[in-house]
């Protein structure tokens, strides 16, 4: 069975990513890229699915860490008789992805084993193994083959799934699985001092560039290589997470594969790449958004592949029997085919921060923005399935219609502010309109708060973007109200839950954990309504949730003090990154976002909006 997810470790060569228990075994990587097939899927069944574990032979101590601000992992061992270091990196080349791994003595003599599982297709097929001239083993299934190079061979040259082998000080045992297309040349043996070099270089270079984010620098750095890590070095894009079905509820069906891009996703990440000096990065991300945007209007999508690809159909893997026995194992996410309003709004304040930030924009985005538009000047009264992707039909979600007022709002702004033309009058007439139509149908009187969708009377922690985004100023009354009822309604030991799934509007059965990010935006609410004091004790517990190495999953689990859901998250991280700015500078991205040129006054006539 696979360890807690805080057990985990990720590393990475900016197109996939692997986990790495704290026991040494690397139990989830898909080859090449994020969203490929797993070779090792023990993470969500056993070690029959996949996996390759380096550690002592017997009883031993252990801990581990980052090497200074890379994402190189160390893991310490200690027995009675020896001590050794565990070194974890990935490496890639043209058409190539490498897994390396270095034993060092340190101190007396230690006792290793060396297992190896592979199985191609998440799991489900054995490969091919032969032995190569120079010793190393090829496993081969169809397109897919991995290479094995070590400094360990059987004396008498069998293949084997198990090495023993013993380490003393000052000795050093390599070991390398190289991918590469099974129709090409085998992958060449790499020198892996060489390749821990590089590695090592890359990342403190690129660290190099942050510039600090006050008290909580070291926080908000790891986070930033840990977004970092999500990040594919060609395309720009940057996945949710690394991984698909790890639950949001132990033993539960809530388990879906995040190793996608979301639009969502997209101004909150160049604010925080933006804020933390990372323009390049931003620009990358940016120009993947206007290409995976580009075509119809119509056939706009919730979230794309790595490269753009649209194709993210849904099935299951009968099977792994799921991370502790939560089934099922979903590949593919059938959300992309969902309707869902906000994400207009989510591209236009992205293109609108974009543009205030100086960054290139692509020839033609103007005219694919107004097609927008015009799209959603058609489909912003109907329903539709809300920000958390429900699967309980479609509804007047408030958020939703929040975000389509954001998107009016941006495109008057980017005719009034940068000389764009369009139809400015009746983009400011519709979004007059939305924010009288939410503020009447979107607003509970009695609780003096807004409410999940037009009638209900439950809350929903999306609402806390109403001051974020700038649709009220943070001193409106109702926004108050709001935060209140959330306080009342959604916290779990503190930390904020999505909503409540009693009420079943998302059509799924159980529960989940506390969603990390919206409980971020909680801290960006009190800062923004001057509650300094809540918003820094509530940002310090959310720290306390980060495993040893910082690192956070979507959410956390209250009653079994776990993190649960896929891992590491990127918009964890992102709002860890965000709020730490918002707490430490006085115009961080809550009130750049949320600034006089971006919030509405108070409505207390039409001129208002």
């Amino acid at each position: 069975m696979a360890a807690k997810i805080e057990d985990y470790a990720v590393i990475g060569n900016g197109e996939t990513a692997a986990l790495v228990c704290r026991d040494g075994s690397v139990d989830w990587l898909c080859m090449p890229r994020f969203d490929s097939a797993a070779c090792f899927a023990a993470l969500l069944g056993d070690e029959s699915n996949g996996r390759w574990r380096i550690a002592p032979s017997g009883a031993h101590r252990s801990h581990r860490a980052y090497r200074g601000k890379t994402l190189i992992l160390e893991t310490f061992y200690e027995t009675d008789g020896g001590s050794a270091k565990l070194i974890d990196f990935m490496a890639r080349e043209e058409g190539r992805s490498y897994l390396c791994r270095r034993v060092e003595g340190i101190s007396g003599t230690i006792e290793m084993n060396a297992a190896l599982c592979v199985r191609f297709d998440y799991g489900a097929s054995i490969p091919w193994v032969t032995q190569l001239g120079d010793g190393r083993l090829k496993f081969v299934v169809g397109p897919d083959q991995l290479v094995l190079q070590s400094s360990i061979r059987p004396a008498d040259g069998a293949i084997r799934d198990q090495l023993h082998f013993t380490v003393k000080q000052g000795e050093i045992m390599d070991f390398a699985l190289g991918w590469t297309l099974s129709y090409r040349d085998e992958p060449p043996p790499v020198d892996l001092q060489a390749a821990l070099a590089e590695t090592e270089d890359f990342w403190t270079g690129w660290a190099a560039r942050f510039p600090g984010a006050g008290k909580y620098s070291d926080e908000v750095q790891r986070s930033l290589i840990t977004l970092k890590s999500l990040a594919h070095f060609e395309t720009g894009g940057i996945v949710a997470a690394v991984t698909t079905s790890l639950p949001e509820q132990l033993g539960g069906e809530r388990n879906w594969d995040y190793r996608f891009c979301w639009l969502r996703d997209a101004t909150l990440t160049l604010y925080a790449l933006l804020e933390s000096n990372y323009v390049e990065e931003a620009k990358r991300w940016r120009h993947w958004l206007s290409r995976a945007i580009a075509g119809s209007a119509e056939q706009l999508q919730i979230m794309y592949r790595l490269d753009g690809a649209r194709r993210l159909d849904e099935y299951e893997l009968d099977w792994l029997p799921g991370y502790e026995n939560s089934k099922p194992v979903r590949i593919g996410n059938a959300a992309s085919g969902q309707v869902q309003l906000d994400i207009y709004g989510e591209v236009l304040d992205a293109l609108y921060f974009a543009r205030k930030q100086n960054l290139p924009q692509e020839e033609g985005v103007w005219n694919l923005v107004l097609e927008l538009l015009e799209r959603l000047a058609k489909i912003w009264d109907q329903p539709d399935d809300g920000i958390w992707e429900m699967r309980g039909g479609r509804r007047h979600f408030t958020h939703s219609k929040v975000m389509a007022w954001v998107a009016f709002d941006r495109a008057v702004r980017l005719v009034e502010d940068y000389g764009h033309e369009g139809p400015v009058g009746e983009w400011r007439r519709i979004r007059k309109a939305i924010h009288e139509e939410v503020c009447a149908k979107g607003f509970d009187k009695s609780r003096n708060c807004f409410v999940q969708y037009y009638g209900a009377k439950e809350v929903d922690a999306s609402l806390l973007l109403i001051a974020l985004t700038g649709f009220l100023p943070a001193d409106d009354p109702r926004v108050a109200g709001t935060v209140k009822a959330i306080e009342e309604d959604l916290l779990s030991e503190g930390f904020v839950l999505r909503y409540r799934t009693e009420a079943g509007t998302d059509g799924l059965s159980g529960n989940e954990g506390a969603f990390l990010a919206c409980s971020f935006w909680l801290v960006d609410n009190y800062v923004l309504l001057g509650r300094f004091q809540e918003a820094e004790e509530l940002f310090e517990k959310l720290l306390s949730l980060r495993n040893d190495l910082g690192l956070l999953a979507e959410e956390y689990d209250a009653r079994a003090k776990r993190q649960v859901g896929n891992f590491p998250q990127a918009f964890s991280h992102i709002g860890l990154i965000n709020s730490a700015y918002n707490l430490t500078r006085a115009n961080g991205p809550a009130a750049k976002r949320a600034d006089g040129d971006g919030a509405a006054a108070p409505v207390t006539s039409s001129e208002a909006v």
